[in-house]
């Protein structure tokens, strides 16, 4: 059995937020002063997410990422990934993550079955990483990055939200990465949501132009197939010798709504069938009642939207990216 979109889209890959709350308060995702947590009550317990799982699995369901809020501060989640690598249709288990808490949980991650990690690194520099994040947590992404790749999680992606005069000065510096490290750098293109008044359009760097000032620092960018296991929209490029590839996610610029696989699981249990749509399905009710998902999730397939409308700045009623993971 498929789930197939009213655009005969195939979805077999679902984002799951497992909490709304974050140790960082990036300048992208969250205002400074944070957003009114959920009640506990009405947060997904590990039980309900694995179940929601168990019951997507016989329909399709492949995937499954791990997001937030950021996923390393809820309690044990390496006991929701041991529960998820049980669902035997599952082939692959991911995690985003801000990397503050992966030396320390990388190994157990892994142990417990997780496959990859993508981990947010917008600088390379201290200082520039406190000013983004607002938070100073002594966060270093290389060192997050060789804490994955010691306890084996592969593919490892580090994501960057490129912000004009932010961190765009920063690009070739990660690009360089790639030259002796075999991970992902991928530039992401900032997208102004909700309340976050102080970035706009300006601050925009289409992927174009980071791929440019690539190749004119370092070379000609050979297009590449990427890291074999992935679920996202990225396009790849590889620098000559590299032993990790370039990508860039575009939507400003270059949408890709066209070959959209997966939905989002909220961290107080509905689907949301497009980051920037307001279209989305309540699974918890029917979850703690015990009523089968299936018709609730066929509802969803056939009401996901063809594409999301963040170039009209229509974002769903997202006051932040924390809301969804993402």
């Amino acid at each position: 059995m498929t789930l197939i979109d009213q655009f005969g889209r195939t979805i077999q890959y679902l984002r799951i937020s497992v909490t709304d709350r974050c140790n960082f308060r990036c300048r992208y995702c969250m205002p400074l002063e944070g957003l009114p947590w959920l009640p506990k009550s009405d947060i997904l317990s590990y039980e309900e997410i694995a179940e929601v799982v168990r019951q997507l699995a016989p329909l399709g369901l492949r995937r499954v990422r791990l997001t937030g809020g950021e996923p390393t501060i809820r309690p044990q989640v390496s006991r929701l990934v041991a529960m998820l690598r049980a669902v035997p249709q599952v082939e692959d288990i991911a995690l985003s993550t801000n990397g503050v808490k992966l030396p320390g949980l990388a190994s157990e991650l892994a142990a417990a079955g997780l496959d990859r990690v993508n981990i947010s690194a917008d600088s390379l520099r201290a200082d520039r990483i406190v000013a983004i994040a607002r938070r100073d947590l002594g966060f270093d992404p290389v060192q997050a990055a060789m804490a994955a790749e010691s306890a084996g999680l592969d593919p490892i992606k580090l994501n960057v939200v490129v912000m004009r005069g932010t961190n765009d000065d920063e690009v070739v510096d990660f690009a360089r990465l790639t030259l002796e490290h075999p991970w992902h750098v991928r530039f992401i293109e900032l997208m102004p949501v909700g309340e976050m008044e102080t970035l706009t359009d300006e601050h925009v760097v289409p992927s174009d132009e980071v791929l440019s000032r690539i190749s004119t620092a370092l070379g000609r960018l050979e297009a590449s197939g990427g890291p074999a296991r992935g679920n996202g929209p990225a396009a790849y490029w590889r620098l000559a010798g590299a032993r990790g590839t370039i990508g860039v996610i575009t939507p400003m610029t270059h949408t890709y709504c066209g070959s959209c696989n997966r939905v989002r699981l909220t961290a107080d249990g509905r689907l949301r069938t497009c980051l920037f749509g307001d279209h989305e399905v309540d699974l918890r009710t029917p979850l703690r009642s015990g009523i089968p998902l299936e018709p609730f999730v066929r509802q969803a397939m056939a009401e996901k939207p063809q594409a999301h409308a963040l170039l009209s700045r229509r974002n769903g009623g997202l006051r932040a990216l924390s809301q969804v993971g993402g």
